[in-house]
């Protein structure tokens, strides 16, 4: 089974390695890589800027991926669908256009201290241009939120939450439910930083009743270069636009401009089409292949992973021990070696993994240390993947442990 979705992406088809840094970004499947092409044979223009055929063309099929999004994350309106070029660019349009408008003196923003620097900068700056503060809700000895931490960090004042909902260097799966459930008892509004969670599970915002949620389309076998902010349809409406230009006005004059209504006023200048196009096909291939059966690979891989790095000695491995709340991330150190130098010697072998702090430098500060490895895995990773994984480390441990001041 898992060898059949493999075969479907060139690169791995093709190249003899061993790719466990999904978590960066995805492979793609030939049917994304196709489509893509497809466009530019068949549909290529700009959209909403000509009358002629081939541009009503690209319109059409570029609006309809916005409407197959809203319905693949339970979207009420396809309007409340905004791109942009990646989950980074969303999270600062929330920051700037909302952030910055509804803050002030005396009002709290939370995130977590393990949020990926793009959720957690932008709200710096809000914090620092409102006077507003940054609260933190940190992690326990288990790599995990608790409930008393929610609680204790979210309180009356706080204005804004924001979180992510898996994170990129733990796999820790964070209570959301919960935590969106009780920003709203005491009128927050929450932001879902999305990017690692939904290439490997259902995400449904209506359900979810999250204010604001965030990907981007290449770490879920989209192309580079598009990304989704979803918000609900009466905060986008009342939000000023993050950039102007093109497509994004309604009139100009000489000293005023008006804008034109949603979505089109937060999507300034011509889009990335061929990403827009790219995702709508990526949704498809995760459609067609389901997320049951995602899921079942993934665990299956995944905790073949856990339990044999778990047996190597000269590791220590930053996750929690609940299975239930991990994800398709592993971070690690051969204790005493720097990631980078074990990385390089991975690389050696064909072994393709992250090494540096992943954008998460507080965590890592939170965690005392400067940096980990990290190995992401995907739908398309075998257990194959893993025992080349393990081999090379060990490989590594050997070439490294003369040297290891203990």
């Amino acid at each position: 089974m898992m060898e059949n979705v493999k075969k479907d992406f060139p690169l791995l088809r093709d190249n003899n390695i061993t790719y466990l840094d999904s978590g960066a970004t995805t492979q793609k499947p030939e049917y994304v890589l196709n489509s893509i092409s497809n466009f530019y044979e068949t549909s290529n223009a700009n959209p909403h800027r000509g009358a002629y055929g081939l541009s009503i063309k690209a319109t059409e099929v570029y609006e309809q991926t916005r409407e197959k999004i809203a319905k693949f994350i339970g979207a009420k309106h396809s309007e409340e669908i905004i791109f942009s070029k990646n989950a980074t660019e969303s999270l600062n349009l929330i920051a700037y256009s909302y952030g910055l408008e509804n803050l002030g003196v005396g009002d709290e923003i939370v995130i977590s201290i393990m949020e990926h620097h793009s959720n957690l900068v932008p709200w710096q700056k809000v914090s620092k241009k409102t006077g507003s503060k940054l609260n933190y809700m940190y992690i326990n000895e288990n790599f995990e939120i608790s409930d008393e931490e929610i609680e204790e960090k979210i309180t009356d004042k706080t204005k804004i939450v924001g979180i992510t909902h898996v994170s990129n260097v733990l796999g820790t799966i964070n209570n959301i439910e919960k935590i969106i459930k009780y920003a709203h008892k005491k009128g927050a509004v929450v932001v879902v930083d999305a990017s690692q969670s939904i290439p490997h599970m259902q995400i449904d915002v209506s359900k979810l009743d999250c204010d604001f949620l965030v990907f981007s389309g290449h770490k879920m076998l989209a192309p580079l270069g598009i990304g989704v902010l979803y918000g609900k349809r009466e905060i986008l409406n009342k939000m000023t636009p993050f950039l102007m230009g093109g497509d994004m006005i309604e009139y100009v004059y000489e000293q005023d401009t008006t804008f034109a209504p949603l979505p089109n006023k937060f999507e300034a200048g011509t889009q990335n089409v061929e990403g827009v196009i790219g995702l709508g096909a990526a949704i498809d291939y995760i459609q067609n292949i389901g997320y049951d059966r995602i899921s079942k690979i993934e665990e299956k891989v995944v905790s073949y992973a856990r339990e044999e790095l778990s047996k190597l000695d000269f590791l220590t491995l930053y996750m929690t021990k609940n299975s239930l709340n991990h994800s398709s991330v592993i971070s690690f150190n051969i204790d005493g070696v720097h990631p980078h130098d074990v990385a390089s010697i991975l690389d050696s072998q064909n072994v393709c993994i992250r090494s540096g702090n992943h954008c998460a430098q507080p965590l890592m500060r939170y965690l005392k240390i400067d940096s980990t490895c990290r190995a992401s895995f995907y739908m398309y990773n075998t257990k194959e993947d893993v025992d080349n994984l393990v081999l090379a480390l060990k490989k590594a441990y050997e070439m490294f442990k003369k040297y290891i001041v203990k």
